[in-house]
C-alpha cells in the first residue's frame, strides 16, 4: 500500500554502533558494521507551524467504539489509511479496540508518521504505565500476580532495578549466545531438509518456534528443555507459550471467525484466567528452577526471586521469544522474495568474512565475523523497517504537548492517549525513498547508517541506547544480533533458497519450497 504525504523537510543525524545491550551495560564485544547506501529524502527541519486543533472524531458514546472497532478488523491498514485520507492528516483522533466494556477509555490520538511518533519515546513527555498492549491491561494473574517491566513507567522505582536485571542476564549469557544459536540452527535446518526432502516443501515457522525457544533457554538459563526433570518442558514450550500470550492478547486479535461471534467471544468480557493456570506454572517452574545466574543476579540486585522469575519468563517468552518468531519468518520473506543476487552477495559477504576472522574462532562464526557482515545488517534492519514485529505503541500524555507531522502543528492535552501506527511511520515516503520495498542495502554507508534515526521498531530510535531509565526494548540489540546470526548461519549452508508466503495471525506464515546447498 502506497502512502503519500505533502512534502515537508525532516532531519536526519548519523547512528552511533550498536552492543547487544548498550555501551554502558555490557562488556561484550561491539558488533560494528559500516552499514550503508539510501540518501536521507530531506536535510533540514520544517518550519515550525502554529499549532491547530487535532482532526477527527470519537463518535456517540459506545457507538463510536463499537463502530470504529468494526472497521479496524475488517482491515487494519485500511483502518487507518481511509482515516488519514478523510481528514488529510497523519495526527487524527479515534476509538482503538478493543473498546468497552473492556477498555473502558479507547480513545486516541493517531500518530501515522515518521516525525510525530517519536514523541512517545520521550519520557518526559508521556508516561507508559500499564500501556503496554494498548487501551486495556490484562490481568495479573496471568504474571503470577506481578505488573511486570513491561507495563511500568520508568518513574516507578522498580523499573530501574528489573530493566538493570535483564541487562545482567544478557551480560552473563554473552559467551554462549553464539554457540548455542548454531546449535539450535542445525536443529532446525536438519528438520526443514528432512521435510524438504520428505514432501518437497518444509514449514518453517513451527521448527523455528522451537529452535528459538531452545537457543533463549540454553543461552539466557543454561537450561535446556529436553533435560530430564520435574520441570523438564521438552517441546511442549511454543505451544504453552502461544496459549498465554493468546490470553493476554484476544482483545486486540481476529481468530478469522464470524465478527458476531469474535464480538461476543472476544470483545465482550474477559477470557477467564484459570483456563491457563497449568499451562503458565509449567513455564514458571521450568524458569524458576534455573540453576544458573539469573537468579543470583536478582539477589545481587535486591529483586525477589518469584518476581525476577517471572518477570525474566516475560521478557524471555513474552518479548524476546515472541518478537524472534516475527522477525526471522520475516527476514526469510522478504529475503527470499529479494531472489537469487542479493542471496549470492550475502553468501559471499557471510563466507569471506568467516574465512577472514576463523583464526580467531573455533566455531567459525563470532562477533568479529559479524562486524565483516554490513549486507547482512542492512538487511536485518530493512527487515525490521518494513515490517516492524510490534506494529503499535502507545503512551498517555503527562502534561500539555505540542507534537509536530509534517505539515502541522498539533495540541495535545495532558492525560490524552497517543497511538503510535509503526508501519507506517517506518514507511513515511517523506522519510523513506521507495518505502514499500525492501531494499536490501538502505542501511549501508554513511548516508544509510543517517537512516537508522528513523528505524523505530524497538520502542526507540535504532540510534538510541537502551538504557534503565527509558522504555526502549531491554533486548533491542539482542534480537538485531541474534538476526544478524541467524542471516549468517543460513548463508554459511545454503548459497540459495525459495520460499512460499502466506497470511499468520501474527507476522507471516513462510514455507520453504527449496534449498540450493553451499557450493563456495
Amino acid at each position: 500500500m502506497a502512502l503519500s504525504y505533502p512534502k515537508i523537510l525532516v532531519s536526519a543525524s548519523v547512528t552511533p554502533e550498536i552492543p547487544i545491550v548498550s555501551a554502558k551495560s555490557t562488556k561484550f564485544p561491539l558488533i560494528s558494521a559500516s552499514v550503508t547506501p539510501e540518501t536521507p529524502r530531506f536535510s533540514t527541519k520544517a518550519p515550525k507551524l502554529p499549532p491547530r486543533e487535532i482532526p477527527g472524531s470519537y463518535g456517540l458514546p459506545i457507538l463510536g467504539p463499537i463502530s470504529d472497532r468494526l472497521d479496524y478488523f475488517k482491515g487494519r491498514d485500511e483502518f487507518f489509511k481511509s482515516r488519514m485520507q478523510r481528514y488529510q492528516s497523519t495526527v487524527y483522533r479515534t476509538n482503538m479496540p478493543p473498546g468497552p466494556p473492556i477498555a473502558s477509555d479507547p480513545r486516541c490520538i493517531v500518530l501515522l508518521d515518521g516525525v510525530s511518533f517519536p514523541v512517545l519515546f520521550d519520557n518526559e513527555k508521556v508516561e507508559k504505565k500499564d500501556l503496554f498492549t494498548g487501551t486495556y491491561m490484562p490481568s495479573v494473574e496471568l504474571t503470577g500476580g506481578y505488573r511486570v517491566l513491561s507495563y511500568l513507567d520508568v518513574r516507578e522505582p522498580s523499573h530501574s532495578r528489573l530493566k538493570r536485571f535483564l541487562f545482567g542476564v544478557l551480560e552473563a549469557s554473552r559467551n554462549r549466545i553464539v554457540p548455542e544459536f548454531s546449535t539450535a540452527m542445525t536443529e532446525l535446518f536438519s528438520e526443514v531438509e528432512d521435510k524438504l526432502s520428505a514432501d518437497g516443501k518444509a514449514d518453517f515457522n513451527s521448527p523455528n518456534q522451537q529452535a528459538c525457544f531452545n537457543f533463549l533457554a540454553r543461552a539466557l538459563l543454561g537450561h535446556d528443555p529436553a533435560e530430564p526433570g520435574p520441570d523438564k518442558l521438552g517441546k511442549d514450550a511454543p505451544t504453552l507459550i502461544q496459549k498465554w500470550v493468546a490470553f493476554q492478547l484476544y482483545p486486540i486479535l481476529s481468530l478469522g471467525l464470524p465478527t458476531p461471534i469474535e464480538e461476543v467471544l472476544l470483545r465482550t468480557t474477559g477470557l477467564p484466567t484459570f483456563l491457563v493456570k497449568n499451562d503458565y506454572e509449567r513455564l514458571f517452574k521450568f524458569f524458576n528452577s534455573s540453576k544458573t545466574k539469573p537468579l543470583e543476579i536478582a539477589d545481587e540486585l535486591g529483586i525477589d526471586r518469584v518476581e525476577a522469575s517471572h518477570n525474566l519468563l516475560f521478557a524471555t517468552c513474552f518479548n524476546t521469544w515472541g518478537g524472534l518468531i516475527i522477525v526471522l519468518p520475516g527476514l526469510m520473506k522478504w529475503v527470499g522474495r529479494a531472489g537469487a543476487t542479493l542471496h549470492r552477495e550475502l553468501a559471499q559477504e557471510v563466507r569471506a568474512a568467516v574465512q577472514a576472522t576463523s583464526q580467531h574462532s573455533s566455531s567459525g562464526l563470532s562477533p568479529a565475523a559479524l562486524a565483516q557482515m554490513p549486507l547482512v545488517k542492512s538487511c536485518v534492519y530493512e527487515a525490521l523497517r518494513i515490517e516492524p514485529p510490534v506494529p503499535t505503541q502507545y503512551g498517555r500524555a503527562r502534561k500539555d504537548l505540542i507534537i509536530d507531522s509534517h505539515i502541522s502543528s498539533f495540541r495535545v492535552r495532558a492525560g490524552e492517549m497517543l497511538c503510535g501506527y509503526q508501519p507506517f511511520a517506518t514507511r513515511d515516503p517523506l522519510i523513506f525513498d521507495r518505502p514499500e520495498e525492501f531494499v536490501a542495502k538502505r542501511f549501508m554507508g554513511e548516508e544509510g547508517e543517517k537512516m537508522l534515526n528513523y528505524l523505530l521498531w524497538s520502542n526507540g530510535k535504532e540510534t538510541e541506547d537502551t538504557t534503565e531509565n527509558n522504555k526502549q526494548c531491554a533486548g533491542k540489540d539482542f534480537v538485531v544480533m541474534v538476526a544478524r546470526l541467524f542471516l549468517a548461519e543460513l548463508f554459511l549452508r545454503y548459497d540459495s533458497f525459495d520460499v512460499e508466503i502466506s497470511s499468520a495471525k501474527l507476522g507471516s506464515a513462510v514455507a520453504i519450497t527449496s534449498l540450493k546447498r553451499a557450493t563456495f
